[in-house]
């Protein structure tokens, strides 16, 4: 599998940005370990250029006849290889080549079912949405429901205007489009990859708990009732040190404080004092005084672990370091040994391209609340990752929240690579 062009500008005029991407992209095309014959683009715009977003994907799609299917989505930050792009008008494009009946674009007028009688059968999905839909953490279970591993990847819109999401299929799979055009706004959409498109992913915290490991033995819905048998307010006060009784600092506490939960029988926090990557984490979203409760931003369920924890930069760069090398070490030789591969990750000699990594392209999904700064500066997140992977294509948004497997995360990134042969 050949690498595949990207292309990354800003500019205060969409136009002008687009024309310096499809620069890049036919400079591209033009070499031989490029693909010259890709079939699927995936575009990502800041939240600058919403309004535009139809003129963007007209222009892209007139200018690239050879792409047939279009995905993509708006976000208050893009990404690219070894850059970021926040609070300026910027968009990002990369362009698969795949073979046609090995992926399906998918929307809410065209559900991912809709290439059932074509022969094709998702893999796995990425996947972007909308965080106003209703009922969204279902909805995403049942889309991980039709993949035959169960696993998404992807994010939820986000923008501070117009949140839209790009969807355009080839094959006649996008019937009853109407006058959408390929611009959507609200639900799910994105890209469905058959068993032939190789794939490895992986999900990095960017959290650290700052309280033991606690099981949820009593809650309804969203509130916690109490945690090992303990009022889980009274819990959490004495844990974090604070007092109702003094109300600002509790505040300030509670305001950078959040909620690791994780499903009955699995672990909240590692052997090693981190979480997992089945942690999700959710902001503390009112007290109970009166039923010594504390309300989180998810529901939670009888025999939950879970753990108080903070944001923290230093972990956060340290698993973001461990998930790079998780995916070194499986596309490196066998004898490379994961302590090996993360030696090599924060190796800035050891980034240049190589044809042994067997990496096409990169989705890099963060949470809009990480990016440069809280990793030491302007695109230092990105940084990491090409230290670890090298200067692969790679394009990407800041989400309001992270999508792997069938769980919704938050402050996670989550990256996945597209993976074959050397070119």
């Amino acid at each position: 599998m050949k690498l595949f062009p990207f292309g990354h500008a800003t500019h205060p005029q969409w136009a002008m940005a687009c024309g310096l991407v499809l620069a890049q992209l036919r400079a591209q095309m033009a070499r031989p370990e490029y693909a010259s014959s890709p079939s699927l683009g995936l575009l990502y715009i800041t939240d600058h250029y919403a309004d535009q977003a139809r003129d963007i994907l007209d222009h892209l799609s007139a200018e690239l006849p050879e792409v047939t299917d279009w995905s993509g989505t708006v976000g208050v930050g893009i990404c690219s290889s070894n850059v970021e792009y926040f609070d300026e008008p910027a968009l990002v494009v990369m362009l698969c080549e795949l073979p046609s009946d090995q992926f399906r674009v998918f929307s809410g007028v065209a559900p991912l079912g809709v290439g059932e009688g074509m022969g094709f059968e998702a893999h796995t999905a990425l996947v972007h949405a909308d965080a106003s839909t209703p009922e969204l953490a279902e909805l995403v279970a049942e889309m991980a429901g039709r993949t035959t591993t169960g696993y998404l990847f992807g994010g939820l819109s986000s923008s501070r205007g117009d949140t839209v999401q790009f969807a355009v299929g080839g094959n006649g799979n996008m019937r009853g489009q109407g006058a959408a055009g390929g611009v959507f706004r609200g639900g799910l959409s994105g890209v469905a990859f058959g068993e032939g498109v190789a794939l490895v992913s992986r999900v990095t915290q960017g959290c650290l708990p700052v309280t033991p490991q606690r099981r949820v033995t009593a809650a309804e819905q969203n509130l916690i009732l109490t945690l090992d048998d303990e009022p889980a307010l009274d819990l959490l006060l004495r844990e974090l040190d604070i007092s109702l009784d003094e109300p600002q600092r509790a505040m300030a506490v509670l305001r950078a404080t959040l909620v690791g939960l994780t499903s009955p029988g699995s672990r909240a926090v590692s052997r090693t004092g981190s979480f997992g990557t089945d942690v999700r984490v959710r902001h503390i979203i009112g007290l109970d005084p009166g039923r010594r409760g504390v309300a989180v931003a998810d529901r939670v369920e009888v025999g939950m672990p879970m753990a108080f924890c903070q944001r923290n930069a230093r972990a956060a760069r340290a698993d973001l370091m461990r998930a790079c090398a998780e995916i070194r070490e499986e596309l490196e030789p066998e004898d490379m040994s994961l302590p090996m591969a993360t030696a090599l990750a924060a190796d800035e000699a050891m980034s240049a391209p190589s044809p042994a990594r067997r990496i096409a392209g990169a989705i890099y999904v963060s949470c809009s609340g990480r990016g440069g700064p809280h990793f030491g500066g302007p695109s230092a997140e990105l940084q990491i990752v090409r230290h670890a992977l090298g200067d692969v294509p790679l394009v990407g948004f800041f989400a309001g929240g992270e999508i792997a497997r069938h769980h919704l995360y938050g402050y996670t990134g989550v990256l996945t690579v597209f993976t074959g042969g050397a070119p």
